[in-house]
């Protein structure tokens, strides 16, 4: 019975020790397991940046084709039909015929009426003394007189149309055009004329050049021939002064002077009539004495054949 008890205590012992070191070992391993994590977190991707929208393109440019260059400035260029002119004891007159061209012209024909041509010709500078007569008592006498130093003894304007239609009077001032504006120089006695009278004076000449046919405007004289060529007639009196003659053209578009070209014509005496004119001015007392003997011997000769008639 007793070894029973022994037995059974003996099995109760060994179940408390089995069990007590169960618990013991149990412990020891949940004091040696880590702490539970969390449980694992699916890693998150980062947040990819904002993307900054690209910048909108610059407005492309327009293209332009490459700037053609600039076109060269018109001129123009011209001669006469003859640069000298004989002057004989025949000479009746002559006829003068201008003629040029507009380089780079940008007119499409002779009708187009881009440009403007201006021909003038002056004859070399004279003194001239210019008298008013008055009526006096019934009598008309000089009553005042003006001297100019210088006055073109021949002025001639040929256009392609008037005057006041090609340039403003400032213009045609400034270059000497129409017969406004023709160069006259006053002598110094006249300082004391007003601006007036000035004009008053200078357009008595124009009037007494123009009588003689030495002033003269032709507003329609000058003619383009195709887009470039131009021509142009001028009428020289056999009153006109010996010397040298000046020639210039001016080209004018829309108002604007573009081109100017100056050329010379010479106006010179030969055979006899250069002679005389020559020796008259070399040799002015022998000129005289015989001048006089020709008037002498012509009286004489006259009055024989009259006398001889009459017998």
């Amino acid at each position: 019975m007793g070894s029973a008890r022994r037995r059974h205590r003996r099995t109760i012992a060994s179940i408390a020790i089995g069990v007590l070191t169960a618990c013991v070992l149990a412990g020891a391993a949940i004091a040696q397991r880590p702490a539970p994590s969390q449980p694992p977190s699916v890693p998150t991707q980062p947040a990819p940046p904002a993307q900054v929208p690209p910048p909108a393109p610059a407005p492309a440019q327009e293209t332009r084709p490459p700037e053609a260059p600039p076109l060269p400035r018109e001129s123009v260029h011209a001669d006469v039909s003859t640069r000298r002119i004989a002057v004989t004891s025949t000479f009746s007159g002559t006829g003068i015929i201008v003629f040029g061209a507009v380089d780079n012209s940008r007119q499409v024909s002779a009708e187009s009426g881009l440009y403007d041509v201006v021909i003038v010709i002056s004859g070399a500078p004279s003194r001239l003394v210019a008298r008013k007569k008055s009526n006096v008592g019934g009598l008309w006498i000089n009553t005042s007189s003006v001297t100019f130093t210088s006055v073109p003894s021949y002025y001639a304007i040929s256009s392609t149309r008037p005057l006041d239609e090609v340039a403003s009077d400032d213009v045609l001032k400034s270059s000497g055009i129409g017969f406004d504006f023709v160069p006259m120089t006053f002598h110094r006695s006249a300082r004391n004329l007003t601006a007036p009278e000035i004009k008053e004076w200078r357009d008595a000449v124009v009037r007494l050049k123009q009588h003689e046919r030495l002033y003269q405007q032709d507003e329609y004289g000058v003619a383009f021939v195709g887009r470039s060529l131009f021509r142009s007639a001028f009428d020289m009196p056999a009153t006109v002064t010996v010397g040298a003659f000046e020639t210039r053209v001016y080209l004018f578009r829309d108002g604007e002077l573009l081109s100017t070209y100056t050329t010379k014509l010479d106006l010179e005496r030969e055979g006899l009539e250069h002679f005389v004119h020559r020796f008259a001015f070399d040799h002015p007392f022998f000129y005289g004495v015989f001048t006089v003997l020709i008037a002498v011997g012509a009286g004489m000769l006259a009055s024989y054949v009259f006398n001889r008639n009459k017998a």
